[in-house]
């Protein structure tokens, strides 16, 4: 699981086109990649073990002022009569809380790339005032908001529903295979009655166990053979390092389908060299996984390029507050956003344009509106 992809398995989804993946080779050589460390001593490569008696250090709770500060940014920014989508730093003034926020803003871009923003209870304001405080604190975290579809959904609602077996596959999971996003925001409105828990690790810490021992599936990760079938087909590495900076992106069912998604008997396969590698990251991303308990009102910031993200399955209760609702966002920041290499700018390209339709859901989308729509397609 790079980037994206959050399911109840517990399964660490990672992150040219062309008719066909012809760089394939049948064994790879031993060494890493030409350009490719041998090692990532960098405060982004973590274990979960670090942080089990230090929440502190990624958990960041909004003290009385700062939820007064807040407040009374809400209703400046209300006092201005603009649309709730234009929140922004400059009208959504935190004199006292802000700084702090740039320290989590550059911790989540070049620090440990994680971090959650406690305190505001959602059954205190009113559904439109939530969400306008969500995107104001957000906006010192990051100041770009990216599309999450063609339809140019800005907010994903994800919740449970068992009221079709696609329904059921599609809204329990991410509702994209791969996000197009440096960070991966997300307001949890309610939790469900029991797990849900949010699981991450780091794709850097990752990189240096197979880089000690075994080079070679980091060269299979590395290579350009890859067959991602959605949202496009296309070849194009599951890893990379560019610009001194190692990024992962990618998703099983893009590459190899499931029973609600399958993939066109017409394209390429994934190797059984791959699906090692796949199993590799996932065994060492679960060996080393941080996971974290979810309180309604939390605020997730994940670097999406960075660290390897899913939940654990969970059960809802018949209690409106049991019941599990997080609110997705996409996010860039224009000062501190990664370069990306060329295989993965179409993407955010298509999700950060400025002229691409923007539809802003306050409450989960009519039924259909978001596309529910196979691998095949």
């Amino acid at each position: 699981m790079a980037g994206p992809v959050i399911g109840s398995a517990p399964v660490f989804e990672l992150g040219r086109a062309a008719a066909g993946c012809s760089v394939r080779v049948a064994e790879a050589p031993a060494g890493l990649p030409d350009g490719f460390p041998r090692v990532l001593d960098l405060p982004m490569a973590w274990t979960g073990a670090q942080f089990v008696d230090h929440e502190s250090d990624y958990i960041h709770t909004l003290s009385e002022s700062d939820l007064h500060e807040a407040e009374n940014a809400l209703m400046h920014f209300k006092a201005l009569g603009l649309d709730g989508d234009l929140v922004a730093r400059d009208n959504f003034p935190l004199p006292t809380l802000g700084p702090r926020l740039d320290q989590i803003r550059r911790d989540v871009h070049g620090g440990k790339g994680f971090g959650v923003i406690r305190g505001l209870d959602p059954l205190k304001y009113s559904v439109e005032d939530l969400t306008v405080l969500y995107l104001g604190i957000q906006s010192y975290i990051a100041n770009r908001h990216g599309r999450q579809d063609k339809k140019g959904n800005m907010l994903v609602h994800i919740v449970a529903d068992n009221s079709s077996k696609l329904k059921a596959g599609h809204h329990r999971h991410s509702t994209s295979p791969i996000e197009a996003g440096d960070v991966v925001s997300w307001l949890t409105r309610s939790t469900a009655a029991s797990g849900g828990k949010c699981i991450i690790s780091s794709a850097y810490t990752v990189y240096n166990v197979l880089a000690a021992s075994r080079p070679d599936v980091i060269r299979t990760l590395a290579r350009s053979d890859w067959p991602f079938a959605m949202p496009r087909f296309q070849c194009r590495p599951v890893l990379f390092y560019h610009q001194g900076r190692l990024m992962i992106n990618f998703g099983r069912v893009p590459l190899m389908g499931s029973a609600i998604h399958p993939r066109s008997q017409g394209l390429p396969g994934v190797t059984s060299r791959q699906t090692e590698a796949l199993d590799a990251v996932e065994a060492i991303a679960k060996a080393a996984q941080l996971e974290i308990s979810t309180r309604a009102g939390d605020m997730h910031f994940i670097n999406n390029l960075a660290i390897l993200h899913r939940r654990e399955g969970f059960v809802n209760g018949e209690a409106p507050r049991e019941r599990r609702h997080l609110v997705r966002m996409r996010l860039r920041d224009d000062e501190l956003g990664w370069n990306l290499p060329a295989d993965l700018r179409q993407e955010w390209s298509a999700a950060f344009e400025e002229n691409g339709p923007q539809v802003w859901h306050v409450e989960p989308m009519p039924d259909g509106f978001f596309p529910l729509r196979s691998q095949a397609n």
